[in-house]
């Protein structure tokens, strides 16, 4: 199987339309040389909408304040493959927050789809993102520090969700200083000059 012909699985996988109960819809970003593969928990119900990533109040922060690059930068699919645990938007839970991603999503799709990209860097955001791929370590941790995925650096970002407010008041650091290292490794990576 080709890489073109795995996405076409992906867009078309249904493993989860009865638990959700509405038509789900995949969304995934990105080629074989993209040189930065970002991985979060789940779409929003704006980018299920829409079928682009980070199209919402989330990626406003991601791209523009804490990137600091432009939607053509950031939707370049030579610089970036954006994915997430779970393809679809998992629908809401009782308390109003989006629901966890599916195990069955991430366990059957993103080993593979990392397997054929040829990426610099990994970013993953969130502390559900992060707890898949560094079971065994603190979430703070992760985010403070460089870390290695698949014999990679990969850095490991708080959600930019206006949710995480707390989160981000509990440690300024992030913005006051993490943030831009994240901000110039990025720009490097991008630039070729990492």
């Amino acid at each position: 199987m080709d890489f073109q012909e795995l996405l076409n699985e992906i867009k078309n996988c249904r493993i989860c339309e009865e638990k959700f109960g509405f038509t789900p819809n995949p969304v995934i970003w990105g080629s074989e040389s993209s040189k930065i593969v970002q991985i979060s928990q789940a779409p929003s119900k704006n980018v299920h909408a829409s079928s682009k990533p980070f199209t919402d109040l989330s990626g406003d922060t991601l791209k523009y304040k804490w990137y600091q690059i432009t939607d053509e930068e950031f939707y370049n699919k030579n610089n970036f493959y954006i994915s997430s645990l779970a393809h679809c938007y998992p629908g809401k839970n009782k308390n109003g927050g989006d629901n966890l991603p599916p195990k069955c999503c991430y366990q059957k799709w993103i080993k593979k789809e990392l397997s054929y990209i040829n990426n610099e860097l990994y970013i993953i955001v969130g502390a559900s993102s992060a707890k898949v791929f560094f079971p065994n370590e603190k979430f703070e941790d992760l985010v403070f520090k460089d870390n290695i995925l698949y014999g990679k650096k990969a850095i490991v970002l708080p959600h930019p969700s206006p949710l995480n407010r707390r989160w981000l008041i509990k440690h300024p650091e992030f913005l006051e200083k993490r943030i831009v290292e994240v901000r110039k490794c990025i720009k490097d990576v991008i630039k070729g000059e990492s």
